[in-house]
């Protein structure tokens, strides 16, 4: 039950062409609070609660527990959430042994876009996909619970 993952900018939209899956995502916060977050997400047509833990020293694992809820229950808990719904488009893409989570922002987020890879070790290394930038593993502001209370239109 520990999510290790690393957090990337992206410097093109070439990821599009060599994504195998994609699907709209809204997700709002029940909790998100520093150190705990009580996610409820919708995607597609499937319901999710999920709650993260605080990261870790290096940033890059912290607990996560994820269940799959009926729909409506989803439906129902975003009635519920805290102010600032992320609303974005996630697409895969695989590289190498790894998948590629990026996500396309809209709303009060529009303009960003970021990659996450899931690892099974800190050390773990990967491929890099060209269209990768910058990375943002351990800046807060790319956190979706940061993004929901103080959005990328805001930074500027």
């Amino acid at each position: 039950m520990i999510e290790i993952e690393r957090k990337f900018l992206t410097s093109s939209e070439a990821f599009k062409k060599e994504a195998f899956a994609q699907n709209r995502i809204a997700q709002g916060y029940l909790s998100s609070v520093p150190g705990r977050t009580v996610r409820v997400r919708i995607k597609g047509n499937k319901g999710f609660l999920t709650i993260k833990g605080a990261s870790n020293e290096s940033g890059l694992s912290r607990f996560e527990w994820e269940k799959e809820i009926p729909l409506e229950e989803a439906q129902q808990l975003m009635l519920l959430c805290e102010k600032g719904v992320i609303d974005k488009t996630r697409f895969e893409v695989k590289i190498g042994n790894h998948i590629f989570e990026v996500d396309e922002f809209y709303g009060e987020n529009e303009g960003l876009i970021m990659a996450e890879v899931e690892l099974n070790s800190e050390t773990e290394t990967f491929e890099k996909p060209s269209w990768i930038g910058e990375e943002v593993t351990n800046d807060k502001r790319y956190y979706n619970s940061y993004l929901s209370k103080k959005p990328f239109k805001d930074w500027r």
